[in-house]
């Protein structure tokens, strides 16, 4: 037989989703495991939210929608930013898809010609590499490490750039790091896309999990050249603990809508017409719930950073949103634990889960070799109980 697509068979499996994985099959197995791979919320999706759904079932509103996605959700998306960033769009710019991870694959398929660059900043989620090679472009990895506080500087960025550039992806609040960007530094960054002509995929899907009163800065707020030439990324699967319901969106200029519901018209078309009808009212309904979550994140990071800090031989700087912690582990590499020589984080990772039946996620897939991926998005007991596993793994080892 003839090979298959060179891109598709490039395309390598979800770290983070391999790991979540093979913790629920050692769950499954009966094993005492505690995770800390998973990038979702513990919390049940709240209850005014849930009933929207039921009542979309018990109402018959489940036929298909327009590709873009129904109108009331579009306008409840923008009555979102306009409430929570004083970013005004029309329903007409925002466009829906089955989640944000979603929406960025749906970006970068609008905006990348085979062989344009497409500069990410690292450490980065492991799937934004992935999806810029599966549009065919190049991704440009530009690094911050632990004294840059994991952001990249403006200067960074424009080194970076050639006259193959195309796309700047940028995440803030980071997933993995939890860095979020300061608006002087997002002013840096906008002048040299707008100087180079770059279109910017902003992902924004941790915008409301931002802790110690630090103020968050959305990318297109930035001016109006910079909204135009921004696809921003949302959704309603971290703030609303909704992640399985799979609804993201993007909010760009008219033209760039347009082009994106007409790629989802030809392969996914909408998402669940009941998942969005759910989504309408996490949108546009009461917000206590994202404020009772993010305290409770608040919390927990500040008991795992304190904690973890503590612990020889490794070490974390304290994050300012998400739910990830990124621990240094750099001071066991080339050292022998359990008779095996740890020469990478994966190394680390695995052995901590096999002697220590703790799931954590190696960040060498996203550009941060040395460091884990611990998220806190569980319960402060399963959080001290992975903590006190890591000391006596070490202490052992």
């Amino acid at each position: 037989m003839k090979p298959i697509s060179k891109i598709a068979a490039g395309v390598q499996a979800s770290t983070t989703l391999a790991i979540d994985s093979l913790f629920k099959a050692m769950k499954a197995e009966g094993k005492d495991v505690v995770g800390f791979g998973a990038g979702e919320p513990d919390f049940p999706t709240p209850e005014h939210i849930k009933q929207a759904g039921i009542e979309a079932i018990e109402t018959n509103l489940t036929r298909y929608t327009p590709a873009a996605g129904l109108m009331d959700l579009r306008r409840a998306a923008c009555h979102r930013l306009e409430q929570d960033f004083d970013l005004h769009y029309e329903p007409q710019q925002i466009v829906v898809a089955s989640g944000a991870k979603h929406s960025v694959f749906i970006a970068l398929q609008t905006l990348c010609d085979p062989g344009n660059e497409v500069v990410i900043a690292a450490p980065y989620w492991v799937s934004y590499s992935e999806m810029v090679q599966q549009a065919g472009a190049v991704p440009v990895i530009v690094s911050a490490g632990e004294e840059q506080d994991f952001k990249i500087t403006a200067a960074q960025l424009d080194a970076a750039v050639t006259d193959k550039t195309k796309v700047f992806m940028l995440n803030s609040p980071c997933n993995p790091t939890g860095m979020v960007y300061t608006r002087d530094e997002l002013q840096a960054i906008a002048e040299v896309c707008t100087r180079r002509n770059l279109y910017v995929i902003a992902d924004e899907i941790y915008c409301n999990l931002v802790y110690d009163h630090i103020e968050f800065t959305s990318f297109a707020s930035l001016g109006e050249d910079i909204r135009e030439r921004t696809i921003l990324v949302n959704g309603v699967s971290k703030s609303y603990a909704m992640t399985g319901w799979r609804i993201g969106y993007t909010a760009s200029n008219r033209y760039l809508a347009k082009v994106m519901a007409n790629y989802l018209s030809h392969s996914t078309s909408a998402p669940s017409t009941i998942s969005q009808h759910a989504a309408i009212v996490a949108l546009a309904g009461p917000q206590e719930d994202i404020y009772a979550m993010r305290r409770a994140f608040e919390q927990r990071r500040d008991h795992l950073v304190e904690r973890m800090n503590k612990i020889g031989g490794v070490s974390c700087l304290k994050p300012q949103g998400a739910f990830y912690v990124m621990m240094n582990m750099k001071s066991f590499l080339g050292k022998t634990m359990y008779g095996q020589k740890i020469e990478s984080a994966e190394d680390f990772a695995h052995l901590f889960l096999e002697k220590g039946l703790v799931a954590t996620v190696p960040c060498t897939a996203f550009a941060a070799p040395g460091f884990i991926r611990w998220s806190y998005a569980t319960s402060m007991q399963e959080i001290d109980k992975g903590l006190d596993r890591l000391e006596q793994f070490i202490k052992n080892a």
